[in-house]
């Protein structure tokens, strides 16, 4: 494409090779999951430890270590398995830190526990049952690191 003395070619093909490279970077999302097991305390402050698998559509996988603190209404003493479900990432390095917790346990000898969990425009819903004897409602975080 040719006006006037000015060859607009180069321009065009060099606006459409970087629309190409932002759309390739951005890349697919990927679904990842998590299977988990927590265990600790809590008398108003919460502070459970644990770990986890996590595995993604996209076929990445990890290990990682878990921690939870928090403080509420809480007291008791507890051990749960659950699931996670992640909302879409573009990798599974996205998942690692620190998730704003809002969370409800109760228990007597059989344990569930539900928490919706944030970090930026990632979230994470994680239901577990277990056991031990607790009961509350807290605000904290859980962070997931790799192990």
């Amino acid at each position: 494409m040719k006006i006037g003395t000015f060859n607009y070619l180069p321009l065009v093909l060099g606006i459409a090779c970087a629309a190409l490279s932002a759309s390739a970077a951005a890349g697919p999302l990927t679904s990842c999951t998590m299977t988990y097991k927590l265990s600790g305390w809590s008398l108003v402050y919460k502070q459970y430890d644990g770990i986890g698998n996590i595995s993604c559509s996209n076929g990445q996988r990890a290990q990682v270590a878990l921690a939870s603190k928090s403080i509420g209404f809480t007291i008791g003493k507890s051990e749960i398995e659950g699931t996670g479900v992640f909302s879409e990432v573009k990798n599974l390095n996205e998942i690692y830190g620190n998730f704003v917790a809002l969370e409800g346990h109760a228990g007597a000898t059989k344990s569930v526990d539900a928490q919706v969990l944030t970090r930026g425009e990632i979230s994470l819903a994680l239901s577990g049952k277990g056991r031990g004897i607790d009961i509350g409602v807290t605000l904290g975080a859980l962070t997931i690191s790799p192990r």
